[in-house]
């Protein structure tokens, strides 16, 4: 581990040493879909929307059977809700039909599923199985950027495989979400917290 990720990861474990999921679920079907409807969109948001929906739909099968009018209803706070809710729907009956209503572990199968991209999939084998996995969302890939540890024209992809060679396999869940908060809650898209920041000497908004 170079001396520049063991200082940016010395920081984050300062800022954020509890660092978390803060999608609110309680089974894991629960999670899949959170994740699946937090594209473009805040988990605050999602929070405010699965506890009514997984509050009303309180198992898979009662989902699958829902009326897509009634999912549209209660989620249509959040972005592309429209195709969201056909998602939730055909996810709950992948689940039921192809998986025993268990949610599948390996990213080919979790891919499988309607809505599901390799970010989510990540997420998901990450907080429910505890596999070491870096997903990269817009937090993520800015902090990547800003401080050189990924081009400015990489994808999410290729930010997620530099990342996953650069920091070691048990960091990389705890990082992910560190990474998270740090984009959230620190260094920001806008008026980021630059006079506090230990991690200016790697940054690309410090450059001369």
């Amino acid at each position: 581990m170079t001396t520049k990720i063991s200082e940016i990861l010395d920081f984050l474990n300062e800022l954020y040493p509890d660092a978390h999921c803060e999608l609110i679920y309680h089974k894991d079907y629960e999670l899949l879909i959170a994740v699946m409807l937090s594209a473009q969109t805040t988990d605050k948001s999602v929070n405010k929307v699965t506890d009514i929906l997984f509050d009303k739909y309180k198992d898979l099968k009662s989902l699958a059977t829902a009326d897509i009018n009634d999912i549209e209803n209660i989620i249509k706070s959040i972005g592309m809700y429209k195709n969201k809710a056909n998602n939730v729907l055909l996810i709950a009956k992948e689940l039921i039909e192809k998986y025993d209503d268990i949610v599948p572990s390996s990213r080919e199968e979790l891919m499988s599923l309607s809505g599901v991209g390799n970010k989510t999939a990540n997420v998901v084998r990450a907080e429910l199985f505890k596999i070491p996995e870096l997903p990269v969302d817009t937090h993520v890939a800015r902090i990547s950027k800003r401080l050189k540890l990924a081009r400015d024209s990489d994808e999410p992809i290729e930010i997620e495989k530099k990342l996953k060679k650069l920091i070691p396999k048990e960091r990389q869940i705890k990082t992910h979400h560190q990474m998270i908060w740090f984009g959230r809650y620190f260094c920001k898209a806008k008026n980021p917290q630059c006079e506090n920041c230990k991690l200016k000497k790697y940054c690309s908004l410090f450059e001369i």
